[in-house]
């Protein structure tokens, strides 16, 4: 215990392998992000929406679910070995995705994508947490979260590309064998367990516990319930995003390789903004930049309404990358701001829980309000839920104390946040439902 040390620099070499995994985990995400809608219409004729959407419905169920028990199993079974055990589920998904001959192929092929995202992904986060110790957790969570959306990123133009000179299938999925087999052979020879951080981390938090993890993140405690119900908005919107945005620019005559462009675009900024919103999460309150990112994305997806040219969708990609740049990181830190390290995997477990669950529920929604109304329906919709996301952030979170206001700084005041009561985790404990 006594050579364990907590920070960035002092556990530098574990976290950029960690950091590689997890760019690994987020480019086999991106294998579907811009042609799979287009196999769902061109190979297997499916039109409706909501079977068209499926894929995504039972991705996120399954990764919701997973996120919940790798945090509940954590300190159990150890964060490497449920790495590990992650990307022996998505070994099979490239594989499946190229020579399914029926949609439930794509459909099984997701339910294993989704356990193994649980498993690898909800790993990086909580490990990188728990090297880090307190001071750089929101750089750590920008720099993991910038590693997995801009390998997603990266891919979906990879394959948009290849797709577009090679056609649909096999050749873009060949990329996925390549990450999975690289995610396995790094997390198994080269990664360590945490655990022992944890330990020597609680040994010294002033954060007291929760009294129940599963519900006072998920509504009770008002900063971890406002984080929550944000986490699910956003992945919600992106939900929508990932099933109906190739569909919408299809419809528009855009080219395959213009669709891959464009919906890379999106996760690129999302990913490339982390690496500064990350740190600036470090320093300026979280409740203000929680409440700017969503309303941001929900500006953008309102927008999407009236775009017609290639250079409007590529000005609300990166509009809505920022917003959405802004409260991945912030929603990890936050989190493990507010809880003790013991209680801090199951508490983000939880958390990713909700989130996720997110890309089920917009697919659900999305795809009825398509069916029946058109997909600048389903825009609507969802736009006017992320902006009603970021004024329950506005009415209901706290600030630390010593963390100035992101407004502040833009328009270059020095009022400071509400303040919260000197002994800040005891309030929020006892009058956590305020």
């Amino acid at each position: 215990m006594k050579d364990i040390k907590l920070g960035l620099k002092e556990n530098l070499g574990q976290f950029i392998l960690l950091v590689l995994v997890n760019a690994f985990v987020g480019g086999m995400i991106g294998l579907e992000r811009s042609i799979l809608p287009k196999i769902a219409e061109a190979e297997f004729l499916i039109a409706a929406k909501t079977a068209l959407l499926s894929f995504i419905i039972v991705f996120g169920i399954v990764k919701a679910v997973t996120n919940y028990f790798t945090g509940a199993l954590a300190n159990t079974f150890g964060r490497k070995n449920l790495l590990t055990i992650g990307w022996l589920f998505g070994i099979p998904v490239p594989f499946i995705l190229m020579t399914a001959d029926s949609w439930n192929w794509i459909v099984a092929a997701n339910v294993l994508l989704g356990i193994n995202q649980g498993l690898a992904w909800s790993s990086t986060v909580v490990m990188k947490i728990d090297l880090v110790g307190e001071k750089n957790r929101g750089f750590a969570m920008g720099l993991n979260e910038f590693a997995g959306y801009i390998a997603l990123a990266a891919v979906a133009f990879l394959t948009g590309w290849i797709a577009g000179e090679y056609g649909l299938r096999p050749y873009p999925f060949y990329l996925g064998i390549g990450l999975a087999f690289a995610g396995l052979l790094v997390s198994f020879f080269f990664i360590r367990d945490t655990r022992q951080h944890v330990a020597k981390e609680s040994a010294e938090s002033p954060v007291p516990k929760l009294k129940n993890v599963f519900w006072d993140t998920t509504l009770f405690d008002r900063n971890l319930g406002s984080v929550t119900q944000a986490g699910l908005v956003n992945n919600l919107n992106d939900g929508m995003v990932w099933g109906l945005f190739p569909i919408l620019l299809a419809q528009k005559e855009f080219s395959i390789a213009e669709i891959g462009i464009v919906t890379a675009v999106y996760p690129a900024v999302w990913g490339i903004g982390q690496l500064f919103t990350g740190k600036m999460s470090d320093h300026f309150c979280k409740k203000s930049m929680l409440s700017w990112g969503m309303f941001l994305q929900g500006i953008a997806l309102l927008l999407l309404v009236f775009a017609t040219a290639f250079s409007h969708y590529i000005m609300l990609s990166v509009l809505l990358g920022w917003g959405t740049a802004m409260v991945y990181p912030t929603f990890l830190a936050t989190v493990a701001e507010n809880t003790h390290p013991q209680d801090r995997a199951k508490s983000l477990g939880v958390f990713r829980l909700w989130r996720d669950l997110g890309y089920a529920v917009g697919a659900i929604l999305t795809g009825i309000i398509a069916d029946a109304f058109g997909i600048n329906a389903s825009i609507v919709v969802i736009g006017v839920l992320t902006i009603a996301s970021s004024l329950v952030i506005e009415k209901r979170m706290k600030c630390r104390t010593d963390s100035p206001k992101l407004t502040d700084w833009m328009f270059k005041k020095t009022n400071q946040c509400k303040h919260e009561p000197e002994n800040r985790y005891k309030y929020r404990r006892t009058e956590s439902t305020a």
